[in-house]
């Protein structure tokens, strides 16, 4: 049997190898961007697209909200978006464009899903003006039903609506 002496000395020995491990391993991929890496996704989609084209733009992300993990990405071409007919968008982007909207986007995908949840918020006006911002928002797409009274952010929507918003934050 070995001596408590012999014992500290192993244990003290692994600490300083596992110490020495970890000051010596490179940064795990969860990590942020170092400066150099700052333009990463950006570099990649580069890589990707013929010398010659006009560009792409990407966007991506993963969230987790309310227990929920949404990961997403999307990219267009650069002629895609300029040919396409801007018009038919202003449904979505109008549906956005009212505080209320926004404050019950942000409550759903936070977790209050239900209406009677949703009518307890101050501020967001009476039940008819409440059932009112509900359709223009499941009309538009931005939200969906999931059952009697109660309403999601689709999952493909998540990561849209976050870049929108940080679109408009100029970030």
């Amino acid at each position: 049997m070995s001596t408590v002496e012999e014992r500290l000395s192993a244990l003290e020995a692994q600490v300083a190898a596992l110490t020495e491990h970890l000051t010596s391993a490179p940064a795990p991929s969860d990590a942020p961007p170092t400066p150099e890496g700052t333009f990463w996704a950006l570099d990649g989609l580069k890589q990707r697209l013929p010398a010659d084209g006009t560009g792409a733009v990407l966007y991506t992300g993963t969230v987790r909200v309310a227990d929920q993990q949404y990961d997403w990405q999307y990219g267009r071409t650069v002629d895609d978006l300029l040919a396409a007919d801007w018009t038919e968008l202003a449904g979505a982007l109008s549906a956005l464009a009212h505080t209320v909207r926004l404050r019950l986007l942000r409550e759903v995908l936070g977790g209050r899903q239900g209406t009677g949840e949703l009518a307890e918020i101050e501020d967001l006006g009476t039940t008819g003006q409440l059932h009112h911002h509900l359709r223009q928002l499941t009309a538009a797409g931005w939200l969906r039903s999931v059952g009697r009274g109660r309403y999601a952010v689709p999952a493909e929507r998540v990561v849209p609506l976050l870049a929108i918003l940080a679109a408009a934050a100029g970030r």
